[in-house]
């Protein structure tokens, strides 16, 4: 694994707020922050993005981004699974926040690793329907066909990669298609 960005390095215990410092415990395998006083172990996870492409008459829900990182560049309505909700629950959940709409999910159909920002991203298949619009991190959303979309203005590699390979299969492939990215633009 790479090591981390300085950074992002864990300075001080959560549970003492004694200063760590980063060695392999006891019958692990890899570095950790371990806290000096009180001796507890500090693990770091991946995080989980989650998100969907919502289609309605062959075009797909997109939305334009009104924060950083990617400011004003176009993404899927995703974001990051929050505890107490399942995955398809989260990617719901993002979609109604970013887009304001409803969508009656389909299957999990792309699980991109980005091995270097420490996240994993999974995207539904879903069908749109309700209305829709600008949620409080977007600055508009808009349904778009395939040959519509901005593929030079796509804020992050995963989304394209979504994208693709969605168009790629058009109903035909029901499987899950899995990507690693390292050192992504975005």
């Amino acid at each position: 694994l790479p090591a981390p960005h300085p950074g992002d390095l864990m300075k001080f215990c959560s549970s003492c707020g004694g200063a760590v410092s980063y060695r392999v415990p006891k019958d692990d395998n890899r570095e950790r922050a371990i806290c000096d006083d009180c001796g507890m172990v500090h693990y770091r996870n991946p995080l989980i993005v989650v998100g969907c492409v919502a289609e309605r008459d062959g075009m797909v829900l997109m939305c334009r981004r009104a924060i950083e990182p990617r400011y004003g560049y176009w993404t899927l309505p995703a974001g990051f699974m929050e505890l107490g909700e399942t995955v398809a629950g989260g990617a719901a959940r993002e979609t109604l926040e970013e887009a304001k709409a409803t969508v009656e999910l389909g299957h999990l159909f792309a699980c991109v690793d980005v091995v270097d920002a420490g996240q994993v991203h999974l995207f539904y298949t879903a069908r749109l329907v309700s209305d829709f619009g600008a949620g409080e991190e977007t600055l508009e959303a808009e349904l778009m066909s395939e040959q519509d979309i901005p593929w030079d203005e796509i804020a992050f590699q995963s989304v394209e990669f979504a994208l693709r390979k969605y168009f790629e299969d058009r109903g035909r492939n029901n499987g899950v298609h899995v990507h690693e990215l390292r050192r992504p633009r975005y």
